[in-house]
């Protein structure tokens, strides 16, 4: 799939649809800086036009002895005057290109934290993150000189060009057709290194995620004596990215020095014809050399356009990119509606949670088959079945991680499609079941739920959940770092976590997914006495393969090949249903 929406960003980059008005909507809001620095560079580009001016004048003095003083005078405020207009341009350019830049990655992380789950789950997450840097870097280079140099640029050229029409039109004509042969090869190679700029972006991304797959799996490659063959993987990647820079390396090396090849041709022959028309009096000394400054004036503001034209096809190539991720669509809101105030009545029939004839499936791939079941208020529910057989996927559709194909999931009697989904979440707490934790602090994993829980009420949940080992210092140890992916914890701390976080959030509902697969059996008991006590003022779900964790339940749901088959107590369920029945027997329960 993530092959798939290369390809199609890659068409959108070959069509060539960003430009400059695609960065419009970031840099609006900073148009007042902007405008200052183009009038600065206006101002730079102005001064540097009037020096050869200025040069003529002071060499033709010098020629017939005429005062010099205040010629010299005005030269040199001249060229400082261009200098501190170059150096305040500088600073507020790049000043600005940063806002601009941050603006550009705020949107797109305002994008990744509200994308649908199922992008998520089919998106690298280490090419996501290299658009998130790599290319918004791209970008930068262009917004903080690229486009202003440009602007310069064309000034001066206009300026150089009148000036040197008005000066000799015929060695003028020597340089335009000098300048037409190399724009026409810079118009033909432009195209083609937008195409390379946007591979190599795309390759530098596919590098970004088999580092990040290395590095998050670095143990179960080590484990698996992995290490040679998943380097040589990220190795590869890189020869990629160093194959695609090298391509655009070959291409960008040949515009440059072809503009300054018919430059530098065209400056021979106006040394020669000009000297010999200064030789016969028909040109001043003063001109020629005005002229030759002029022609290096042209050269500089070419050569400053090729560069930036370079620079401007992998900003666009970049934009590309950044665009292609703007562009996915947030996870909607399903309906302003909020959830209504779930007070617990245990012993009510009315359902808090309905599933009725949902049908889901992963893209092409069927999941859930005409699912229908009820869950009672304050009651605690557990879904048991085979691997695979969609009990996960029931908990991740109350949580609106996806959306049913058809059928409606109810809360409340209300359909969940129509309800706010912050509001359905506030209302939940979820364990997942691979327990992550997320780089930071202990402190910073158990807040994520519940922000302004105090330092106290942290630790009280820590000894609830049996870690209390993990703070002997008390709210000092809140602070100790778990490392990247909660790598300094140990399985069954990362799901006992999981639990501290659930119970923080003190929320109305519980689902849980495998809770205590990842537990010696002395914290499972522990869990097993928590869910006893939680399960007495919530609702729960449960889902398990342990069928110990759920024996206890009011209900158990059995899901197999996406279909309920089966509802009832565990004793209900015993005599009539095979595959519970199986399940108990092969875990001793049916006694």
């Amino acid at each position: 799939m993530a092959a798939e929406e290369s390809a199609d960003e890659s068409k959108v980059a070959v069509g060539g649809r960003s430009g400059l008005r695609d960065l419009w909507p970031f840099v609006a809001s900073h148009r007042l800086a902007l405008g200052f620095g183009a009038l600065l560079s206006l101002a730079s580009a102005g001064l540097s036009v009037a020096q050869p001016l200025m040069v003529q004048r002071l060499v033709d003095a010098v020629s017939r002895s005429q005062p010099l003083v205040w010629l010299v005078v005005a030269l040199v405020a001249v060229t400082l005057g261009e200098a501190i207009a170059t150096a305040v341009r500088s600073w507020v350019l790049q000043r600005t290109g940063e806002r601009v830049v941050f603006g550009i990655r705020k949107a797109l992380i305002d994008k990744v934290f509200s994308m649908p789950i199922a992008v998520h789950d089919r998106r690298s997450a280490g090419d996501t993150a290299s658009r998130l840097t790599g290319d918004t870097a791209v970008i930068r280079s262009m917004v903080t000189a690229g486009l202003f140099e440009l602007a310069s640029s064309a000034v001066m050229f206009i300026g150089a060009v009148v000036l040197m029409i008005l000066m000799d039109p015929l060695l003028f004509g020597i340089i335009l057709i000098a300048i037409a042969v190399g724009a026409t090869g810079v118009l033909v190679a432009g195209r083609r290194l937008r195409q390379l700029s946007f591979g190599a972006q795309t390759s530098l991304g596919s590098l970004t995620a088999d580092v990040v797959r290395g590095i998050s799996g670095i143990r179960t490659i080590r484990a698996s004596n992995a290490g040679d063959r998943e380097a040589g993987r990220v190795i590869a990647q890189a020869s990629g990215v160093l194959d695609a820079g090298l391509r655009i390396a070959r291409l960008a090396s040949l515009i440059r020095p072809l503009m300054s090849l018919c430059i530098q041709g065209a400056f021979v022959i106006v040394l020669a014809v000009g000297g010999a028309r200064v030789a016969d009096g028909s040109m001043t000394l003063g001109n020629l050399v005005a002229f030759i400054l002029y022609l290096f004036l042209l050269i500089q503001p070419i050569s400053q356009a090729s560069g930036v034209f370079t620079e401007y096809q992998a900003a666009m190539a970049s934009l590309d990119r950044v665009k292609g991720v703007l562009a996915i669509p947030s996870e909607a809101s399903g309906g302003e509606k909020p959830t209504a105030s779930w007070e617990i009545e245990t012993g009510t029939n009315v359902p808090l949670l309905e599933f009725d004839d949902v049908v889901f499936s992963y893209g092409e791939v069927p999941v859930l088959d005409r699912v229908s079941f009820a869950v009672r208020r304050g009651s605690r529910s557990a879904i048991v079945g085979p691997s695979g057989a969609g009990k996960s996927t029931v908990l991740a559709l109350l949580e609106r991680f996806y959306e049913p194909d058809s059928g409606e999931i109810r809360i409340d009697g209300e359909a969940l499609r129509g309800l706010d989904r912050d509001a359905i979440r506030a209302r939940i707490g979820f364990v997942e079941q691979d327990s992550p934790a997320l780089a930071g602090t202990l402190a910073d994993n158990l807040r994520l739920g519940a922000n302004h829980a105090t330092d106290d009420q942290l630790l009280d949940t820590l000894e609830r959940v049996g870690l209390s080992s993990l703070v002997p210092q008390g709210a000092r140890d809140l602070d100790r770092d778990v490392g990247d992916s909660g790598v300094m914890l140990s399985g069954g701390q990362r799901q006992r976590i999981a639990w501290a976080r659930m119970l923080l959030k003190d929320p109305e509902i519980l689902l849980l997914d495998e809770p205590t697969s990842s537990v010696d059996a002395r914290t499972e008991a522990a869990l097993q006495r928590l869910l006893d006590e939680e399960s007495r003022h919530r609702t729960v779900v449960v889902v398990a393969h342990r069928l110990a964790t759920i024996s206890k339940s009011d209900q158990i749901i059995v899901v197999d090949g996406g279909r309920v088959v089966a509802v009832g107590d565990h004793a209900t369920l015993l005599d009539s249903s095979e595959i519970y029945a199986d399940y108990a027997a092969k875990q001793a329960l049916a006694v």
